[in-house]
Formats: C-alpha cells, structure tokens, sequence
C-alpha cells in the first residue's frame, strides 16, 4: 500500500465512527482535490473504504434507450422515478436537477441507473460525498499493518487514534471466543495471503513462512497449520509442496517453516482459489 494511501485510511481513525466527509480528509498540502478523490477512489475500488457519492450530470446509455423504447407498457424493471430519469435524459446529456424528481429521491433513482449501465455518467461528474473504513479496511489495520514501515506517516496524533482503534478493536474481540472468532480468523488469514501476494509476487505461490512471520505471534504454528488445512478442504486456498529444483532458492529456516508431511517433501507454497 502507497503512503498516502496508508495515511488516509490512519487520518479515518480521528473521526467519530471511523467516518467523515471526503473535504474534512487532509493528507497534504500539494494534493489536489482530484488526487484526494483518486486516492479514496482507489481504496474503495480494493475494498479498503465504503464510500457515498453525487451524481451531478449524464446522458442516457445505449442500453437505456433500449430499455425505454421496451418499456412502453411498464412491464420492465424500472421506477416510475427511474423512467423519469431515462426519459429526461433522452435527448441529451442533463443535470440532476433537470429530471424534475424530488431531491430527496433524485440521486437514489439515478445512481441505481449508473451502476446498471443505464445512464453515462464522466468520472468528473461522479463526486465523492461521505468515505468510511470498511471491515476490510479495518482488519487491515488490525492484523496487517506494520507502523515500523512507515513511521513518518505517524505523527503523534495519527499514533495516538491508532492505539485507541486497536484498543477497541481488541475490546470487542476477546470476549468471543466461539466458533465465530474461528471463522473470522480464517478471513483475516485470507486477506493476509492476499496483501503477501501482492508485495512479494512469486511464481509458485506465496512461501508459508513469509506468511507465518506476519502473522506471529497472533497464531502458533500449530494454529496455522490447522487453519491451513481447514481452509484447503473449503477449497479456499492450494497448499503445494517444494520441489528440489526449487528449494536453493530458500534458506533452511524458511524450509523449515513449511507443514512438514509423513511422506514427500514439506508442504511449502500457499495459494488462493
């Protein structure tokens, strides 16, 4: 994760509930407004952030004019605010107020045109309102996160929200100790091979030692293992062992933190499904 990426996700933490509108995040005095924009939407495209946004101009798509010339006797799936829409825009590229809805019913109508490719909509014309941390995007920060790669990013008030987050977070954890607590860490182990992935992009799969020292000491070894193989039989993950050819390129240790088996070479390489 890029820097400023890491410190929008830390400036969150200074806000109630973990959310604040996208003008109220200040990362640095030289980022424009656009790159803000581009920053948050980057994080909300890999699951980091939720946000709310607000759609200020488009035109109908292709698909809606074919829709709309279906739709004469009202049997498709359209509102009757949605066909307002559709028809408003027929003619060429209008702003939200011109569709003649309600503005409290405007963007929920329009929106959902959007994202079912109904309607054109220019990135510039799509603003960012409201941006909050998703489970992922807290999860991250919980399990993943390692302030020793970045201390300048911390200054003593982002450190200070950070300890407080773990706090809570710790708080809100360590009473349920159930069958959900192991389902959960299964998905913090799954995000883990995913962000280790991208860092290190191996050939043959991600080296389970690389993932045994991230996730020290929150799991033991055999802890590890275990999860491992529930996750396998989930046909969530692949386990594959070390080929001799392959083995030079690692050191005993590394070797060594594999899952070693009664038979063959040690189980070495994990990979997502």
């Amino acid at each position: 994760m890029e820097t400023v990426e890491l410190k929008f996700l830390l400036k969150l933490l200074t806000f109630e509930d973990y959310r604040a509108p996208l003008s109220k995040i200040e990362l640095n005095p030289t980022i424009s407004e656009a790159e803000r924009e581009e920053i948050c939407g980057k994080l909300c495209d890999r699951g980091f952030l939720v946000c709310s946004y607000k759609i200020s101009k488009f035109k109908i798509a292709p698909p809606g004019k074919f829709l709309l010339k279906q739709d004469s006797d009202g049997f498709l799936p359209l509102t009757t605010q949605e066909r307002k829409v559709l028809r408003a825009s027929a003619k060429g590229r209008i702003s939200a107020k011109e569709t003649g809805i309600p503005a409290e019913e405007r963007q929920v109508a329009i929106q959902s045109l959007a994202e079912r490719g109904l309607i054109e909509v220019k990135p510039k014309h799509k603003k960012i309102q409201e941006v909050w941390l998703s489970e992922r995007g807290k999860e991250y920060l919980q399990y993943q996160y390692n302030p020793s790669e970045s201390c300048s990013v911390l200054s003593p008030e982002l450190l200070s929200h950070y300890i407080q987050f773990l706090r809570k977070s710790f708080q809100e954890v360590l009473p349920a100790q159930s069958m959900e607590t192991k389902t959960l860490s299964d998905d913090k182990i799954l995000l883990t091979i995913e962000e280790l992935e991208r860092q290190l992009v191996t050939d043959n799969g991600l080296p389970i030692c690389h993932l045994r020292e991230k996730l020290h000491p929150l799991l033991s070894r055999e802890e590890l293992d275990e999860s491992l193989y529930r996750l396998e039989q989930l046909e969530k993950i692949e386990l594959t062992a070390l080929r001799a050819p392959t083995a030079c390129a690692f050191s005993s240790e590394q070797i060594d933190a594999g899952i070693v088996q009664e038979v063959g070479a040690p189980l070495f390489f994990v990979t997502l499904k």
